[in-house]
């Protein structure tokens, strides 16, 4: 079955991000390679503009994922979850609210996941939280897990608010203090503020 015959039966012949019904086209999700439909959407020809600059993006456009994002599908899924993590890292609280709420199955979250990192490394080497938003020294973290600080008995709380971050020269660390401590943590056990 032509792939696109396969998204239009699956979508309704409407876009699975925004629900438009003009201008649709096959839009792979990385970091598929062929003709599958399970690793495509079906998408409009303004989510497409959107998708492939994230600068210039619509926040008032991107509304439409509080209903997307609980599709069975996980290549939707996906595409839900990177723009709305887009979104918060343009400072949209009301896309931190759907990502708080967003349920994937593991396979489905560890493939958004490099999707977001995907993009990162294509805008550069920025230093981002786990959800993929940029951060910047200065910025507000919280754990979401517990970890170890090595050469002390320290164990950071998940939840715990580190304040006041510094980036380091490695894009995966950064540093803050814990307990009166400086250390330095992996950037992806963190979310910001």
């Amino acid at each position: 079955m032509p792939l696109l015959k396969a998204l239009t039966d699956r979508s309704g012949n409407k876009c699975e991000l925004c629900a438009a019904e003009n201008d649709l086209s096959v839009y792979d999700v990385p970091p598929s390679a062929g003709a599958d439909s399970d690793k495509a959407v079906l998408v409009c020809a303004t989510c497409v503009a959107q998708i492939e600059d994230t600068d210039n993006m619509d926040a008032n456009h991107w509304r439409c994922l509080n209903d997307a994002m609980w599709s069975q599908v996980p290549a939707v899924q996906v595409m839900a979850y990177r723009q709305l993590s887009m979104l918060v890292s343009n400072g949209e609280a009301w896309a931190q609210d759907l990502l708080d709420m967003i349920y994937m199955e593991e396979e489905t979250k560890s493939w958004a996941d490099f999707v977001l990192a995907k993009v990162a490394a294509e805008q550069g080497e920025a230093c981002v939280d786990e959800l993929g938003v940029k951060l910047a020294g200065g910025d507000n973290v919280y754990l979401i897990k517990d970890l170890d600080v090595k050469g002390s008995s320290i164990t950071a709380k998940r939840g715990t608010t580190v304040r006041g971050i510094s980036l380091t020269n490695n894009p995966e660390h950064i540093e803050g203090r814990v307990n009166g401590q400086r250390i330095v943590i992996l950037s992806k056990y963190v979310r910001k503020s």
